[in-house]
């Protein structure tokens, strides 16, 4: 009983989850009303509060569960692959949960750099850890001659996850039927020049 009761629970915080991500993609977080939520969802604005103590902590575990589920993607990707590999295993990764998470992404994208938000201390942490797993390929990568010995590890990993977001954005919204597999060579070969430079 209590496994079906906590798979239920789980389910609808699922249907939250999502609500929430394409309503605040489409009109923002600010526009976006619990009733709303609840209304795509498909549940009473009860079950919101219920499961979530407001539309800001929904937001928050929102942030949690999309960037969590981001860098553990990363860190199976690059997984026992020497650096170049793993380098063109965390852009495929990107670009593929993307693709499955466009909303989510699009969401993110426009709340990455604004400042004023209640949550941006954890999205910046959350950031940090997904970007931790990049850094820590590119210093492979500079330990192993790969990449050019005096590379900026933490500004280049940055650079390579926000491209990598704004590139797949621009993929889904502008040019969604190209084939992954350009879109994930054309970034590589950025990568791959910028790094010779």
């Amino acid at each position: 009983m209590t496994d079906g009761r906590s798979r239920r629970r789980e389910d609808t915080r699922q249907r939250l989850f999502v609500a929430a991500v394409e309503l605040i993609a489409e009109q923002g977080f600010s526009a976006t009303t619990v009733d709303d939520i609840a209304a795509r969802a498909g549940v009473a604005k009860g079950t919101v509060y219920y499961n979530f103590e407001s539309k800001t902590v929904l937001f928050e575990e929102l942030l949690r569960h999309g960037i969590g589920l981001l860098t553990a993607e990363f860190r199976a990707a690059v997984a026992g692959l020497p650096p170049r590999a793993a380098l063109a295993a965390l852009v495929r990764a990107e670009l593929e949960y993307i693709r499955r998470y466009r909303a989510f992404a699009q969401l993110l994208l426009s709340e990455m750099w604004r400042t004023n938000r209640e949550w941006q201390q954890t999205l910046r942490l959350l950031r940090s850890e997904a970007i931790e797993v990049i850094a820590e390929t590119v210093r492979a990568g500079v330990d192993s001659g790969d990449l050019p010995p005096d590379l900026d590890v933490p500004t280049a990993s940055s650079a390579l996850f926000g491209v990598g977001l704004v590139v797949a954005v621009d993929w889904l919204v502008f040019q969604p039927d190209r084939p992954i597999s350009d879109v994930q060579e054309a970034l590589l070969g950025i990568v791959r020049r910028v790094a010779q430079t």
